[in-house]
């Protein structure tokens, strides 16, 4: 999640290598619970909160108009409008209000509770707030508290596939990664820039692009025809040694279809092999085009070779259940094979 949210510079944040969560909602737990306290050992974030005050001197900027409509002369007060510096702010409240609903939650294990409990009391001078979606969107994030972005990406993933489906005290965590749609997305981002961090600048020759559109090797004949042609977008292109790479990544349950499960889906390849043709187009450095269908390992694993009218073709899995650095040698592998092309089937 740390390489899909870009935030690799927090990955390091929280060490759970040896934690054994018996579910998604503990490691959140333990997640939070460990960012928090080092924040609160480094210093909570501030910021400026505009405050409205009657006071018996003045301090800002006055408001007359208020003043002179509630009369608070007679008081010898007036309407004081002014910032002031606090720990108040947005990206405190979420954090805090999360730390709360999990500290309080049965579906939680006690000892994550016990430590959420003592961070929620550390935080006594931040107000909680109500979690709603559109919040996390007025969370501003900068160089100064950039560390921020990480909890705030689980805390609004606990909203999301937790706190916001509470009914009544009975509650169970959404499983996120049985949504494959948004899976989906996540898988693509992760390989997108682990590959981008972890091959480009490290292995020469190594450059990755990402998403990019391919422009169809057709003559429209017309401009409504033109304008009616789908666009054509990889999920992950990339410069090699040994020519141009696109890999698509696809995030299904099984790699294989048919009522036997004895073949791969028909639309992936024809997919790939448009990008491939369609690239290949667009000029002699992309002629050696090849192409990658990636798969997470669910079944079986896939180290499948081909060429189809002069393009290479991979079809492989990653099994995501593995050690991480297993998962980090194994797609670094898969890649820099890719140019040897050399592989036996699982």
């Amino acid at each position: 999640m740390c390489y899909a949210w870009d935030r690799l510079e927090e990955r390091d944040l929280v060490d759970v290598s040896s934690e054994d969560a018996s579910s998604l909602l503990n490691l959140f737990s333990r997640v939070l619970t460990g960012g928090s306290l080092y924040l609160l050992h480094r210093g909570l974030d501030r910021g400026y909160l505009a405050i409205e005050e009657d006071l018996a001197g003045i301090r800002g900027k006055i408001d007359f108009s208020t003043t002179m409509k509630r009369q608070l002369i007679r008081n010898a007060k007036l309407n004081c409008q002014f910032d002031e510096l606090s720990h108040d702010v947005v990206h405190n409240r979420i954090l805090k209000t999360t730390v709360a609903r999990l500290a309080s939650s049965s579906d939680v294990d006690k000892t994550y509770r016990s430590d959420l409990a003592d961070i929620h009391r550390r935080m006594s001078n931040i107000k909680e707030t109500h979690l709603r979606a559109d919040l996390f969107a007025r969370v501003q994030l900068h160089r100064n508290n950039a560390l921020y972005g990480f909890l705030m990406n689980v805390c609004e993933m606990v909203y999301n596939y937790y706190l916001a489906s509470q009914r009544e005290g009975d509650a169970s965590f959404r499983d996120f990664f049985r949504d494959e749609d948004k899976m989906a997305i996540v898988f693509e981002n992760f390989v997108c820039n682990f590959l981008r961090t972890e091959l480009q600048g490290k292995y020469p020759g190594y450059r990755v692009k990402g998403a990019e559109y391919i422009d169809w090797d057709a003559q429209a004949m017309g401009s409504k025809a033109a304008a009616l042609l789908p666009k054509m977008k990889t999920d992950i292109s990339m410069v090699t040694p040994n020519g141009y790479l696109i890999i698509d990544t696809k995030y299904y349950r099984n790699a294989f279809t048919g009522q036997f499960n004895d073949k791969l889906h028909s639309s992936n390849l024809y997919q790939l092999f448009s990008y491939l043709r369609n690239t290949a187009a667009k000029g002699p450095e992309y002629e050696n085009c090849g192409g990658m269908l990636l798969y997470p390992t669910v079944q079986k694993e896939l180290c499948l070779r081909y060429e189809i009218q002069g393009h290479r073709v991979a079809v492989n899995t990653i099994d995501l259940s593995m050690d991480w650095r297993k998962i980090h040698d194994s797609l670094i592998g898969m890649v820099l094979a890719f140019g040897d092309f050399d592989c036996e089937a699982a």
